[in-house]
């Protein structure tokens, strides 16, 4: 058996591009002149899926072994371990487990990080790096992974979809890390969440209920990226949450077969396999079911 998704950004230098953005309204000066440390906890949740076609029932369970095999426990940790150097945090502890029959889980806590200062760039509405260097500093926070391998019992769809949500208190948003995550997915629908809790206080007593300039995540994805997806926005701006979702445009059959290519099916088989390809993807993307008809 043989899988590969191609990975649509090939060829792309995606370590720094996107546009640039206005910066934050407090200078950095103003931000450590805080009462106390920076209590406003900062989540993002990221889910993706990878959806392809299996036509037996024993493609299917090669399938839910390939999942298994490229998205394990360890490799999931060296993932989140990266994201971890990206915001700066100090790993405490690791707790991963691969389950039976399948799926995997990684929890990482994490503390603040060792920086003085904190660069400009952590106040900037800009995509992060993947992953190398930056940008400033959390207090207590946690990283979790889950993965859910699954397969439809009639119709042939496949569907994996990896959860992780990053926890984070102190002036560094979860986002910077996002365009890392992106890349470390084969994706075909992306939903991303992210929220700021609580407030935090100016020397003056001050509340301050969000500490950065937002109006929306796909801030954080490079423009060269965003060129690859259909995008929604639902954001509660003065609640301060923020929801996108995100479809890949393209679509290559050849990309989506589990064990076999398009030249082994005849024209009518092609019609049908996109189309229930096509309607698991906008079953996701749009968080609903939808008429199936053959």
């Amino acid at each position: 058996m043989y899988y590969t998704k191609k990975h649509i950004f090939n060829g792309i230098d995606l370590h720094f591009i996107g546009s640039e953005v206005k910066s934050m309204s407090l200078t950095p000066k103003q931000r450590i002149e805080l009462h106390g440390f920076n209590n406003l906890t900062k989540t993002l949740s990221f889910n993706m899926y990878d959806i392809c076609y299996t036509r037996t029932k024993e493609e299917r369970e090669k399938y839910i072994e390939y999942i298994d095999e490229q998205y394990n426990a360890e490799r999931l940790t060296n993932i989140l371990t990266k994201v971890s150097e990206i915001i700066e945090a100090n790993i405490l502890n690791i707790a991963q487990q691969d389950y039976e029959p399948q799926g995997a889980s990684v929890t990482i806590l994490v503390s603040e990080g060792p920086v003085d200062q904190t660069p400009i760039e952590s106040f900037k509405q800009s995509p992060g790096p993947i992953p190398e260097t930056v940008l400033g500093h959390l207090d207590k926070s946690h990283i979790t992974v889950h993965t859910y391998p699954e397969y439809h019992p009639d119709e042939g769809i496949s569907t994996f979809r990896a959860d992780i949500d990053i926890s984070t208190c102190g002036e560094i948003s979860p986002l910077k890390a996002l365009n890392y995550l992106i890349h470390s997915f084969e994706t075909d629908v992306m939903v991303m969440d992210y929220r700021v809790r609580g407030f935090t206080r100016d020397v003056k007593g001050h509340k301050l209920f969000i500490d950065h300039d937002i109006n929306s995540i796909q801030n954080y994805i490079p423009d060269a990226l965003q060129e690859f997806y259909h995008m929604i926005d639902v954001n509660v701006y003065q609640e301060n949450i923020f929801h996108t979702k995100c479809k890949l445009k393209q679509f290559d059959l050849n990309n989506y077969l589990f064990g076999y290519n398009e030249d082994e099916l005849s024209e009518e088989e092609k019609i049908l396999i996109t189309k229930k390809l096509k309607t698991e993807m906008d079953e996701i993307f749009y968080a609903k079911n939808m008429t199936r008809s053959d």
